[in-house]
């Protein structure tokens, strides 16, 4: 029997749909809402620096996801699931 995994369009990266997902959707109007930029020069001097060992993570993208943890109402582990599922798909998350 043949295997039918051939190669698709989502595979090849292709962006063909012109339709917006709920996600990108959000993603979008958490753009317009929030200053992201004046925040994180903000919180910028209270981060803690990495001088050795694993480097901390992007600022920007740990201050959007504590953003949707808190409006959504998500558990911590809800969301470690919601980032590694966009991680092991290469999706962009935040």
């Amino acid at each position: 029997m043949a295997n039918n995994s051939g190669m698709k369009q989502q595979d090849l990266g292709l962006k063909l749909s012109t339709r917006r997902t709920r996600k990108e959707v959000l993603l979008d109007e958490m753009s317009l809402v929030m200053p992201w930029v004046e925040l994180v020069t903000l919180i910028a001097g209270h981060a803690p620096l990495a001088k050795t060992g694993r480097p901390p993570f992007d600022l920007q993208m740990m201050l959007r996801i504590h953003c949707l943890q808190q409006w959504f109402g998500l558990s911590d582990l809800v969301l470690k699931k919601l980032c590694l599922r966009c991680l092991s798909t290469g999706s962009s998350w935040a």
